[in-house]
């Protein structure tokens, strides 16, 4: 040890006598610090501005505008700068000739200057420390543990760079090799991620190999043993190479024999890495101070309640244009999907099936009138070079899952221990992957069985299945929406109230109806409203004739007439329907909609009013429109092109209404729940498409918090987080020039006068 140790003094001696060392460390150091008082600066503008500045540790350090993330993409700027002559310098002028002849070991002199790296890392890391220590000073609560996660990120980088230059130095004794040699070995490992995906052997392979992005998870605050463990066998391989060379100069070894110790090196780390990889052996550890990283409890909770073995089977369509997220070349993009899953689960078996059937492709539109499948397939293999029997016919498919309502696109089924299936999507928006709230309420699917609601036709009501302008298919059963009712675990169907109403219908829909029920629709509508079922009323004005007998049997009617709100901008009977306080009791998320001013956008809508309180329900007032400046209007009836005027002699009123009521009462040893709104346009697809420049609206709340109350909390899965408590920043600008000018001007200015000091303490002796 202490060979190594008079090595390694050594070698910072003539590092540090050297301008170059210093230099490094004067640029990273004015780098470091120019990056962090810029990020604080915009963090600080955005909070002047009014702007929300949720989680300052991460917008300061990571993510694109972190000070860590722009680091990491420039230090294979400076590493092989200090590291080119670490041996080459040796091997230029002779002096290896003398280390061969001593009593030293190859493993010693590899080892001696490799410490001497890891000391110039420990200095590039204490820069580190400045952004850090102010940061502990400049915002409310910063996350520390986090900061330094992102600090041991860069030191295990600078190290396993460090490892790759010293290697090159022994193979070459002019430095500007050592230097170009360097960077070509850090470019393959960035690189080699991408080469031979197509190929299931050899991506397992490239990818492990690939440095790229490795010290960015530790920047996001997580540590894992497959990410740390990788610097190490990357270091422990470039190390053992260098001890080979020189063992193979030194003894004067064939190529051949050298070539073996190369490849039994590489042999070893590949495997060590492989198995490292496994998601059985990994372990992790998320330090941000809300768990950001890992899996909310509630998706931790499903995953334990799912006992037994999981299969996510993907089905690919190579004749669709979702094909390319699926395909084997982005397959291990694909797979990150599920890396928190696995991490708690790491019996989940994944496995992909690659078919063809008709889906929407473009450019094969005209082939497919004529041409069949079979020949479309094997013309687009022509250019791919895919082999056309590696994918399975529909037909083949179908035997093994009933894909077939899913019109050719990716999708994924979830198979559970017990045979229960569940299916997953990928939808058209600008993520679309699914989010951890999709997934688990797939995987809750498979816990219990999805609340099914019923959309009640017949009488030209708004259908679940419609997709025009006036329906509610985008939001009820549109696939390849995120938040709609299909992907949310309900499961959505047209009912018809002339036959008694299923027993498995939890929720039924009632909106907009334009005729009145018959009898026997009366009697099956009173039989599942006494057995305790689950109601969405949706009233419209005009329609009040054909929906109050309907209301009336809970207590309810919608009055006659329509509310207004004039505006000059807007017609006058578009009302923002504010957000009452007994929202809270429907759901939580309404209180922050409360409290922050949201409303609800009314496009025509009636008062709905309580006319029979003795009907066993307890009736809360969920939206209602403005106190002043609103009414019921009787008189005026076109709004496009007449304004309506207060007119108390026919009963016009100016105050505020009750837009939405939610009605409640114990039945059956269950509370049942029921929703009736004086508007149906308010969830239509064309009002959840509207932009209404002057309101905070937020329409799809209603849709996703009515039913998530309808289904009693189950579904979707809640995975939100706590709001980080680093959303302050405490300094002033003056406070941040002042933290600017340490930063950037005296530390660097601080490594000039220590390299002056030594290097004319050199020059004197």
């Amino acid at each position: 040890m202490r060979t190594i140790i008079r090595i390694t003094k050594s070698e910072l001696r003539v590092l540090f006598f050297s301008p170059i060392a210093w230099l490094i460390l004067i640029v990273f150091s004015f780098q470091v610090g120019m990056a962090y008082c810029d990020v604080l600066a915009q963090q600080l503008q955005s909070m002047e501005l009014g702007y929300r500045t949720p989680a300052v540790t991460s917008s300061l350090f990571a993510g694109y505008t972190g000070i860590f993330s722009g680091l990491l993409d420039n230090l294979y700027l400076y590493i092989p700068l200090f590291t080119m002559g670490l041996m080459s310098r040796e091997l230029s002028s002779g002096s290896i000739k003398l280390l061969y002849s001593s009593p030293v070991s190859n493993l010693q002199i590899i080892l001696g200057k490799y410490l001497a790296v890891v000391v110039y890392a420990l200095l590039l890391c204490a820069i580190l420390l400045g952004p850090v220590i102010s940061t502990c000073f400049s915002i409310k609560a910063p996350d520390v543990p986090m900061m330094f996660t992102g600090i041991l990120g860069v030191f295990l980088t600078i190290l396993a760079y460090g490892a790759i230059g010293l290697f090159m130095s022994t193979i070459t004794k002019y430095q500007v090799v050592a230097v170009v040699g360097t960077l070509a070995i850090l470019a393959i490992l960035n690189f080699i991620g991408g080469v031979g995906q197509e190929y299931d052997f050899v991506r397992d392979i490239t990818y492990w190999l690939s440095i790229s992005g490795r010290a960015k998870v530790f920047t996001n605050g997580m540590i894992s043993t497959k990410d740390s463990l990788y610097f190490v066998l990357v270091i422990f391989m470039f190390l053992g190479l260098s001890v080979i060379k020189l063992q193979g100069e030194r003894l004067r070894l064939s190529k051949w024999n050298t070539s073996l110790k190369y490849g039994i090196v590489l042999l070893i780390v590949l495997s060590l890495g492989y198995i490292s990889s496994l998601p059985g052996f990994i372990a992790y550890y998320d330090s941000t101070a809300t768990k950001a990283n890992t899996l909310t409890e509630e998706s931790q909770e499903i995953l334990k309640k799912l006992k037994g073995d999981l299969k996510i089977t993907t089905y690919v369509n190579y004749l669709d244009e979702t094909y390319d997220r699926g395909a084997p070349r982005n397959r291990i993009y694909d797979l990150a999907e599920f890396e928190q899953y696995l991490r708690f689960k790491p019996e989940i078996e994944l496995e992909y099936v690659y078919y063809y059937g008709k889906g929407y492709l473009p450019y094969a539109k005209a082939a497919y009138d004529t041409m069949t499948l079979e020949q479309v397939v094997e013309d687009k293999c022509k250019y791919s070079g895919r082999d056309p029997k590696s994918f399975l016919s529909l037909d083949e498919v179908l035997k093994m899952d009933d894909i077939s309502g899913e019109n050719g696109r990716f999708v994924r089924v979830i198979t559970a221990a017990n045979g229960k299936k569940a299916f997953l999507r990928i939808y058209k928006d600008n993520h679309v992957y699914p989010y951890e709230s999709q997934i688990s309420t797939a995987l809750k699917t498979l816990l219990q069985e999805a609340p099914m609601v019923g959309f009640v036709t017949g009488h030209k009501e708004r259908s679940g299945m419609d997709m025009g302008e006036k329906g509610y298919g985008t939001f009820a059963s549109n696939k390849t929406f995120r938040y709609s009712l299909e992907n949310s675990g309900y499961g959505v169907r047209e009912i018809s109230l002339e036959h008694p109403v299923a027993e498995d219908i939890n929720i039924i829909v009632l909106a907009d109806m334009r005729s009145d029920f018959t009898e026997e629709e009366f009697r099956n509508f009173d039989a599942y409203l006494e057995r305790g079922g689950n109601l969405f009323i949706l009233g419209e004005p005009k329609r009040q004739q054909f929906m109050n007998p309907v209301i009336e049997r809970l207590g309810l009617r919608f009055a006659d007439g329509i509310i207004v709100s004039p505006s000059e901008v807007n017609l006058d009977d578009l009302v923002a329907a504010n957000i009452k306080e007994g929202a809270a009791k429907v759901s939580e998320n309404y209180i922050r909609y409360f409290r922050s001013g949201y409303s609800i956008m009314t496009p025509s809508a009636c008062a709905v009013e309580v006319i029979d309180s003795t009907k066993g329900f307890e009736i809360t007032e969920v939206l209602a429109s403005a106190g002043k400046g609103s009414w019921v209007e009787k008189e005026t009836t076109d709004f496009i092109n007449e304004k309506s005027v207060l007119n108390p002699a026919v009963g016009e009123v100016e105050k505020s209404n009750s837009i939405m009521l939610y009605l409640t009462r114990p039945v059956n040893n269950k509370e049942q729940r029921i929703f009736v709104i004086g508007d149906a346009d308010c969830i239509s697809t064309l009002e959840l498409s509207q932009n209404r420049p002057g309101f905070r609206s937020s329409n799809f709340t209603l849709i996703t918090e009515t039913f998530r109350n309808l289904s009693y909390g189950e579904f979707p899965v809640e995975a939100s987080r706590v709001n980080p408590p680093d959303d302050r920043v405490l300094v002033t600008r003056n406070v941040i020039f002042g933290i600017r000018v340490v930063l950037m001007w005296i530390i660097p200015l601080l490594f000039v006068t220590g390299c002056i000091t030594l290097l004319i303490r050199r020059k004197r002796r």
